[in-house]
């Protein structure tokens, strides 16, 4: 057995050893989709932060540094900013005002089952975006350290341990597991930053002379081909120190700042961050958890720093690949691994591959978490049942069947959507979450004249438009060549010209929000409002 594989299976045997303590201790919808509220802030704050830091930051944004040097590191900078939005909008409201899922605190004062409907729907898309890209990591790793095993058969069994600490575990399950794997998460990645540091004898200088002695090359419009631009020009060549590798060109500028808009705004709509806060027995635990989430979160994003400079730097980007047939095959989900086994050989590499797998498999745990949490609560017992007969049993089961379909399906997406990069996928979650989510909740917590016709119309608004957007951006479409490593989904110009659809979608969600509101009175949804922002703000009555 590989040093890989033996890491691999030491994670498997004591997460499954926590999902069995976990099952015995849950029973009740509240032990299975808050953990009983039986967290402390502490404890949260590792498991918010190991929620948080997903594959997308340890693989794909490292892999981004690796390829585009400065503009990559615009990811870093998006996803630590962005946590402040939860500290200081959301987190304690959402404590004081929910229950169990995002739909809670808009159903407070919005009382059709029309919003509970169109909040489920909308966690359900964001869960299946997020949870794709962890699991296009997972393939990408396995593959890479097992070769046995090939990308499709990982991410199955991905899958299916995810769904074992959901369908048996629970919440409690899924809240330790990330714990486990925020402290494994840290120790690897500071400790590779010390390596790459070592390098260079810890000398900031010599490490970012280093970064600027990478370079790549752009053209002012479309890509190098052959070592010439369209038309025949000479490419454009610059060092990873300056901007312009990856957003250049007539759209560049504007599609970093959508990625900015839907870092930021989309932290505070991500489901299974938002249902985090359930989980502790209090609003000061809840701002507590935050607090050592930001810590965490905050010193991992700047390490990212010597994870992917280094990778540049030590590794060499034309190195960052799969080889096959003779020849690497690009991958940018490799850049962090491939680092750990420059600077600290093969137990190395071993050690942060497991670290990566662990990282996925508690992310994609907590998605889908949140997503069956969505169906059962939301849909099945608040819609369907119409709240009637609290058949606990009943909704925990529901709860279950939810989970493993869910997971099936975003087994299938996944290997459709193979050759993606993975903090490209979430960024595109994020957008949805920052387009439908943000506006109902931020406008139900602070604007008194909301009401459910503005919610429906914003949530529908957001999360169509930015879905359309991004099945019409270069993200999905585009016309490869045949002997192209990896294929759009549609091979056709794109019809939409940025990456990232926020720019565009999040403005269209908060205006349909805000006109549908003007089109109508909803005298009930005022009256509630005041005893809302109470709650939300001192916790009185609070569950």
């Amino acid at each position: 057995m590989t040093t890989s594989l033996l890491m691999f299976v030491a994670f498997v045997l004591l997460t499954l050893g926590i999902t069995f303590w976990a099952s015995r201790r849950t029973q009740t919808t509240a032990e299975f989709y808050s953990a009983g509220r039986s967290i402390t802030g502490f404890q949260n704050g590792w498991a918010v932060a190991g929620d948080y830091m997903s594959a997308a930051s340890f693989l794909g944004i490292a892999g981004l540094i690796a390829f585009y040097g400065y503009d990559g590191f615009m990811y870093s900078v998006g996803w630590l900013v962005a946590y402040l939005t939860v500290l200081l909008l959301v987190a304690e409201p959402l404590r004081n005002t929910g229950k169990f899922t995002m739909a809670d605190v808009l159903a407070f004062r919005l009382k059709s089952p029309k919003v509970r409907t169109v909040a489920a729907i909308s966690t359900l898309t964001v869960s299946l975006f997020y949870m794709i890209a962890q699991m296009v990591g997972a393939g990408s790793l396995v593959s890479l350290l097992i070769p046995q095993i090939s990308f499709n058969l990982a991410i199955v069994m991905v899958g299916a341990l995810m769904l074992v600490y959901v369908i048996f575990g629970g919440m409690l399950a899924t809240t330790w597991v990330q714990i486990v794997k925020a402290v494994l998460l840290m120790m690897g990645t500071i400790l590779l930053s010390l390596l790459v540091m070592y390098r260079f004898n810890f000398s900031f200088l010599q490490f970012f002379d280093a970064v600027a002695g990478v370079t790549g090359q752009v053209c002012a419009e479309g890509a190098v081909k052959d070592g010439v631009c369209p038309g025949g020009g000479a490419p454009i060549t610059k060092d990873f120190t300056q901007p312009g590798l990856y957003y250049h060109g007539k759209w560049g500028p504007l599609s970093l700042i959508s990625l900015g808009i839907a870092l930021i705004f989309g932290t505070a709509g991500l489901p299974h961050i938002l249902v985090r806060f359930y989980t502790v027995p209090s609003a000061i635990a809840a701002r507590t958890s935050v607090v050592w989430a930001m810590i965490l979160i905050g010193s991992f994003y700047i390490m990212t720093t010597f994870l992917g400079f280094g990778a540049a730097t030590l590794v060499g980007k034309a190195n960052i690949g799969l080889m096959k047939e003779g020849k690497i095959v690009p991958n940018q989900n490799l850049a962090a691994p491939l680092l750990a086994q420059e600077v600290g050989g093969e137990i190395f590499l071993s050690f942060v591959a497991a670290i990566a797998f662990a990282t996925i498999l508690a992310v994609v745990a907590g998605l889908t978490i949140a997503s069956s949490s969505a169906f059962a609560h939301d849909i099945w017992f608040s819609v369907v049942k119409r709240g009637e007969g609290h058949d606990e049993k009943e909704q925990v089961r529901v709860a279950r069947i939810a989970a493993a379909l869910i997971g099936v399906l975003s087994i299938g997406m996944a290997i459709a959507l193979r050759s993606l990069n993975v903090a490209f996928l979430v960024g595109l979650a994020f957008a949805v979450a920052a387009s439908a989510n943000v506006p109902a909740i931020l406008l139900t917590l602070y604007w008194r004249r909301f009401n459910t016709t503005g919610m429906v119309t914003g949530m529908l608004v957001g999360l169509i438009s930015s879905v359309v957007l991004i099945v019409l951006s270069p993200a999905v479409m585009g016309v490869d060549p045949p002997t192209a490593a990896s294929r759009h989904l549609i091979q056709a110009a794109a019809i939409f010209p940025l990456d990232n659809p926020a720019v565009v979608s999040v403005p269209l969600g908060f205006l349909a929000a805000i006109l549908g509101s003007l089109l109508s009175r909803d005298p009930v949804s005022e009256a509630a409002y005041s005893e809302l922002n109470v709650r939300a703000n001192t916790g009185l009555g609070a569950v």
